[in-house]
């Protein structure tokens, strides 16, 4: 895939790989979603193509064979389900793993490359165990480290590394990702998955599938006539009750908030403390509501209601 967005960034890594005095931590740092780690698997395939052809080097990597590259990540609970419960840290026996990696002799000219996907979400041991590695960096080795909280780090680890800051996409790219992964997706769905997207290709594509398009038009015309008969919050409420509807409900807790808070940048006077209080309201039962197993139909309902009483003239 193309990458798309974040030109200076990606110009300064490759002017700093074309200098022949390439650091070796980097700290990718930004929003979520917004392609760091897409970069860092691309970066990873460039640095260690030289010896065998990109082609084949992303071969290898992909089959999980490379000699040279090794990559990090929140691994499942459980092997035989790799889509669910996902570990809470990455945790100091995969950073032990990657010592065969850094003891193998490399030949003139050979690197190897990590990419931890992300540091933030290292257990303290895993971060003390990388630090060590930082500190005395094995020879030939470029640490790509992906984090979106990068204030939450040691300090002695962001200070052994050269900070890479990713921003979000412009709408343009973002629609561009978006088609890039799903080709056949229609233009009206398109369009909401980038609204809803907020500058991260990442979140739109966590939405994807969902018809975040026909959910936007119903929050939409809440907004705009108050539902005065309830019917539209019925059915909303009703359609995303289910267990099958529960990624669109999620994303109906992502969405409500945002669509009032969109709403509130229109308003001035009374209308708009209306609003920011019904953003408040509705963002803190979004939050509360996956923690405390709240009903999804009444919540669905209550949020709704919040955005119903909005609907006025925006000069009020």
């Amino acid at each position: 895939m193309t990458l798309r967005g974040n030109a200076a960034a990606r110009a300064a890594f490759a002017a700093a790989t074309a200098s022949g005095a390439l650091h070796h931590a980097w700290l990718l740092t930004g929003p979520e979603g917004v392609g760091k780690a897409s970069f860092a698997r691309q970066t990873a395939i460039d640095l260690l193509a030289a010896r065998e052809g990109r082609e084949r080097t992303e071969a290898i990597i992909a089959a999980g064979a490379h000699h040279g590259y090794r990559e990090l990540v929140r691994l499942p609970k459980d092997p035989d389900k790799p889509d669910q419960d996902i570990a809470r840290s990455i945790v100091i026996k995969q950073v032990r793993a990657l010592q065969p990696l850094f003891a193998r002799s490399l030949e003139p000219g050979e690197r190897r490359v990590v990419v931890i996907d992300a540091i933030d979400d290292l257990e303290r041991g895993a971060a003390n165990a990388l630090l060590k590695n930082l500190e005395e960096p094995p020879p030939g080795t470029v640490f790509l480290l992906v984090s979106h909280a990068p204030g939450r780090l040691l300090p002695t680890i962001r200070s052994r590394c050269r900070q890479l800051r990713f921003d979000p996409l412009e709408d343009h790219d973002v629609g561009a990702v978006i088609r890039d992964h799903l080709p056949d997706t229609p233009d009206d769905e398109i369009a909401a998955l980038v609204a809803a997207a907020e500058g991260s290709p990442g979140r739109a594509l966590q939405y994807a599938g969902l018809s975040i398009a026909a959910l936007d038009r119903d929050l939409a015309a809440i907004l705009a006539d108050g539902d005065p008969a309830n019917r539209t919050r019925s059915r909303l409420a009703k359609a995303l009750s289910g267990k099958t509807a529960h990624p669109r409900y999620l994303a109906f807790l992502d969405r409500a908030p945002a669509l009032i808070a969109s709403a509130a940048k229109d308003r001035t006077g009374a209308a708009l403390r209306d609003a920011l209080d019904a953003y408040d309201k509705a963002r803190a039962l979004a939050a509360m509501a996956p923690a405390l197993s709240l009903v999804p139909e009444t919540t669905v309902f209550e949020i709704a209601g919040l955005i119903a009483r909005l609907a006025q003239p925006a000069d009020r």
